[in-house]
């Protein structure tokens, strides 16, 4: 899967990323609005569509819920809802909603969308009565029509505890695009063992989901695009793990200062080609499929290319016929 980057190009972007080999589109909460550009992607036809990621607090359980059903509805039953929290700075200062005990408060709106929708879906009365949200009515006005198979649940956590809740309460985990090979299988998959077990689930039905920065050498010799990406994420605290098990922790902070101080050029110059090339997948598309694969081997046959700028739609195909060969 890859990304739609807004809604006024979505239709067309959409049929030239299937006819590329893409299994599906995302979007992120950006500039633009999350759902709009997977309503008209959804005219296209024969693409998964998924939220990667909704920011979930701003927005009410129920709101989430008919804009689920409608997606996927409109897709045939290939829409999935992937959520996430941001972080407090941006919640409570951007948004104006609340940020307190984020991973308890996720897993009440998982909690919460799963009531809803057993309701629309089998009648059941909706009684939902949590800590944070408390859905009590539910009228035959405002359900939805029944012929539709609830959407899965996915949540983007990078921390433990959200990991471990994830696996505990998700159909499955969206991996952030800030990280790496080692953060992934040393850090990210055993919390996601741990939170399946104290639930008591299995592997099977649960889905972990990597996204990966690419960046084609052809479009961007020097990766300048990916670097100031990275730096962005970098100078983010939540993100100070993955530096911290390669031993780059230090930078996070550094980062940090400088982005408070608009110096963007100087916080891009501070990614060296080493941590360049372990975050991101960059070069042809042979070597980005390769670093792909390499990866996520053992964790999942399915990821999300995360393009820090549009991708020419010729290198993209190149790079699923590379991952797929």
């Amino acid at each position: 899967m890859t990304a739609l980057f807004g809604p006024i190009d979505a239709i067309d972007r959409a049929r030239a990323l299937r006819e590329a080999g893409a299994s599906g589109v995302f979007t992120f909460e950006g500039p633009h609005d999350v759902f709009a550009p997977l309503t008209l992607a959804a005219t296209v036809g024969g693409l998964d569509l998924m939220t990667n990621v909704a920011i979930a607090f701003p927005r009410n359980p129920i709101q989430l819920a008919h804009q689920a059903v409608d997606h996927q509805l409109l897709s045939g039953g290939r829409f999935t809802l992937g959520l996430g929290t941001q972080v407090s700075t941006q919640i409570e200062k951007r948004y104006g909603a609340d940020f307190d005990r984020p991973v308890a408060r996720m897993a009440e709106l998982v909690g919460a969308l799963r009531a809803i929708f057993a309701a629309w879906t089998t009648g059941e009365r909706l009684n939902f009565r949590g800590e944070f949200y408390r859905h009590t009515l539910m009228t035959p006005a405002f359900t939805p029509r029944a012929d539709f198979v609830a959407p899965p649940i996915f949540v983007g956590a990078l921390g433990p505890r959200m990991t471990r809740m994830t696996a505990g309460v998700a159909d499955g985990l969206l991996v952030m695009p800030f990280g790496t090979k080692r953060f992934l299988h040393e850090v990210t998959m055993p919390n996601v063992v741990a939170g399946l077990a104290a639930a008591g689930r299995g592997p099977d039905g649960f889905a972990v989901l990597p996204e990966i920065i690419v960046s084609v050498a052809d479009q961007d010799p020097d990766h300048a695009s990916a670097r100031r990406l990275l730096a962005f994420y970098g100078s983010t605290p939540a993100y100070r793990p993955v530096l911290d098990a390669h031993g780059w922790g230090d930078l996070q902070p550094e980062l940090n200062a400088l982005s408070k101080q608009g110096r963007w050029q100087d916080m891009a110059e501070r990614i060296d080609d080493d941590m360049l090339h372990t975050i991101a997948a960059c070069g042809t598309p042979v070597q980005i499929a390769a670093h792909i694969r390499d990866r996520v081997a053992g964790v999942s046959d399915r990821v999300c290319l995360y393009q820090p700028g549009p991708i020419a739609v010729e290198s993209l195909s190149e790079i699923i016929d590379a991952l797929r060969g």
